[in-house]
């Protein structure tokens, strides 16, 4: 008889967790709750107006009606290349660029053009939620490399030459990142590319974050310390000019890479809505600098969260100096002290719905970043919202430790 059940592979592949605790926090909303939401991975700012209302003109003009190429609007590649190339400090054309329906399908896209099944990605610990899944989905396997609080979450080349072998592919490296917030100096930088270069695999260099750094730190692409054969870049306009919902990401490779992403894209999407290539062109050619005034705003609720966090009984709590979220281990509290109905906590997934159901706040359990007992909390957020709902859980939680 038929199987009618949806495939395996799919089967295997679970939600987003920061999307689901954001829907549960909206609904909980919904019913009247307070519910102060610390998952949703995006600026709680508007898309500037200069960006919406180039979309605007953009929908009355004939020329966005129709299909455009799979790998974007000529003018937008350009303009892709020429912002890379400034800072990242390495070179790029138009050629090496193509542009996607967000940057999770430039991610899905190139580890698609570039994995074999059983090829190996090497992983370090905390991830972002949706590599490992993407990994599965384009047949690869996913090799953690754990990290902690410790080493301020980085990875060092004894660390992943642990966990090369010889099926290793490919490398995924996030700075600034998310979940944690660390950022990897250029001495660090250099030594993985270093490691990178010398034992011929790939690099993913995902650069999302990059707009995002704090107090001495800077930023640093990977992409100077590797050849371009071994290069991939995935960026997009989501975090530094929010664009979450407009759906336009890009990655940048080699030509052989550029040219498999145009011939899967051409059979699974087609072209990038146009609209939102030419509300990026206009985010590009802006001159206002819209991504330092949010970091501004982003580093003054760093320091709120970094504050209270610190003053959380049990919370060891790591200084971020990147992206917009901050990722405190929290095991001394997983001793079972606390009960959700009824059971001793002892995993950041029952803390996590325990401090839904007690206090109204939403946070993101560890477990779906690799990294079991730790909480990522978003300071994007309204600063009022963000000392309130810190603070809910430290009383909370002084009631008991």
């Amino acid at each position: 008889m038929t199987d009618l059940t949806v495939s395996r592979l799919l089967a295997s592949v679970s939600e987003s967790a920061p999307q689901a605790i954001d829907a549960l926090a909206k609904l909980y909303s919904s019913q009247g709750r307070p519910v102060i939401a610390f998952g949703a991975g995006e600026p709680d700012f508007d898309t500037p107006a200069f960006i919406t209302e180039a979309a605007k003109r953009a929908i009355d003009e004939p020329r966005n009606h129709h299909y455009s190429g799979p790998t974007g609007l000529p003018e937008l590649r350009a303009a892709i290349a020429e912002y890379t190339s400034e800072y990242s400090g390495t070179s790029f054309s138009a050629a090496d660029v193509a542009v996607a329906n967000g940057g999770k399908q430039a991610i899905f896209n190139t580890l698609s053009a570039v994995l074999n099944p059983g090829d190996e990605v090497i992983l370090p610990a905390p991830y972002w939620t949706s590599y490992p899944e993407q990994i599965k989905l384009a047949g690869g396997i996913t090799v953690p490399v754990e990290t902690d609080s410790e080493s301020g979450y980085k990875t060092t080349v004894a660390q992943l030459e642990r966990a090369r072998t010889s099926r290793t592919k490919l490398l995924i490296f996030t700075s600034p990142s998310n979940p944690t917030g660390s950022v990897y100096t250029e001495d660090e930088i250099r030594a993985i590319g270093r490691w990178v270069t010398e034992n011929r695999i790939w690099v993913m260099s995902d650069e999302i974050y990059h707009d995002f750094v704090y107090d001495a730190a800077s930023f640093t692409s990977i992409s100077r310390f590797v050849p371009r054969d071994q290069l991939i870049i995935v960026n997009g306009l989501a975090k530094s000019h929010v664009l979450t919902g407009w759906r336009l990401g890009w990655a940048i490779s080699t030509p052989a890479v550029i040219e498999a992403v145009k011939n899967f894209q051409s059979h699974t999407t087609g072209n990038v809505s146009n609209i939102s290539q030419r509300a990026a062109l206009a985010a590009l050619a802006d001159d206002s600098d819209f991504p330092g005034q949010m970091r501004a705003v982003f580093n003054r609720r760093r320091l709120i969260a970094y504050d209270i966090l610190q003053t959380v009984p049990g919370f060891v709590v790591p200084r971020p100096l990147g992206a917009f979220y901050i990722f405190p281990d929290v095991r001394a509290v997983l001793d079972g002290t606390l009960k959700l109905n009824g059971d001793p906590v002892t995993s950041t997934l029952q803390l996590s719905t325990l401090l839904l159901e007690e206090v109204d706040v939403a946070v993101v359990p560890g477990e779906a970043f690799g990294a079991p007992g730790h909480l990522r909390f978003s300071y994007a957020l309204d600063d009022s919202q963000l000392v309130e709902g810190l603070e809910r859980i430290r009383h909370f939680l002084a009631r008991h430790f």
